[in-house]
């Protein structure tokens, strides 16, 4: 689904961060992408998700060289690839619905398609009686399930999570787990970004692991 060889990222003149990176995300895969704070897992989440080009090498999403497609063509790959970011990215004016139900409103789907399915979907995170609150009044844990809400109700075909668990207590992280490795066996490849060794020692999962640039993989 996703193919990096060789892919190398440098800001500006700086000296590269990410180097050399080759590997693959699978169909229905699920892996950790781990490694020290600074480490570059941020910026390589941003890579997946085709936020920024590669300094060099080749990265192919869905079978597509990202160096020669389009710039027009990228948000209809993206629509296929859910992504939960560290900062939420919540829209304050919008109730906590609105804001799960965004990409759908922005592809033009009709509510009375999707209501039910935002609905069933916030209540699985456990927002089921939030969901008319806006995202100021939320606790960190719940704009962070608010946030994973909106990446799923697309139903990708790879979810990308940024520190998921940062925000939540280890009862609440071990539920969120539960949640990705459901939607997992439901057909979406899973990338978890964490430094979080309680997560990455529930689950049987790669460990795609970020140290001083480099990636080295643990299947």
């Amino acid at each position: 689904m996703i193919r990096f060889e060789n892919v190398g990222l440098r800001y500006g003149m700086g000296p590269e961060i990410l180097q050399d990176l080759t590997f693959q995300i699978e169909p229905q895969s699920f892996q950790f992408l781990t490694g020290p704070s600074g480490a570059g897992k941020t910026s390589l989440i941003r890579l997946l998700f085709m936020s920024l080009r590669p300094t060099r090498g080749l990265i192919k999403v869905f079978n597509r060289d990202l160096s020669v497609i389009e710039k027009q063509e990228l948000p209809k790959l993206r629509r296929k690839i859910g992504v939960v970011f560290q900062d939420f990215r919540l829209l304050d004016h919008l109730t906590t619905y609105e804001n799960v139900a965004l990409p759908l409103r922005v592809v033009g789907k009709n509510e009375s398609d999707y209501r039910s399915d935002v609905i069933d979907l916030l209540k699985w995170v456990g927002l089921g009686d939030r969901m008319h609150v806006l995202p100021p009044v939320l606790s960190g844990g719940e704009k962070q399930r608010a946030a994973i809400a909106r990446a799923l109700i697309t139903r990708p075909e790879v979810l990308l999570a940024d520190e998921p668990t940062g925000n939540v207590d280890p009862p609440l992280a071990r539920r969120l787990l539960r949640l990705f490795i459901e939607l997992n066996k439901l057909g979406t490849s899973v990338v978890i970004a964490t430094h979080d060794i309680a997560l990455l020692e529930q689950v049987d999962a790669r460990r795609m692991v970020l140290a001083e640039g480099r990636l080295s993989i643990f299947d």
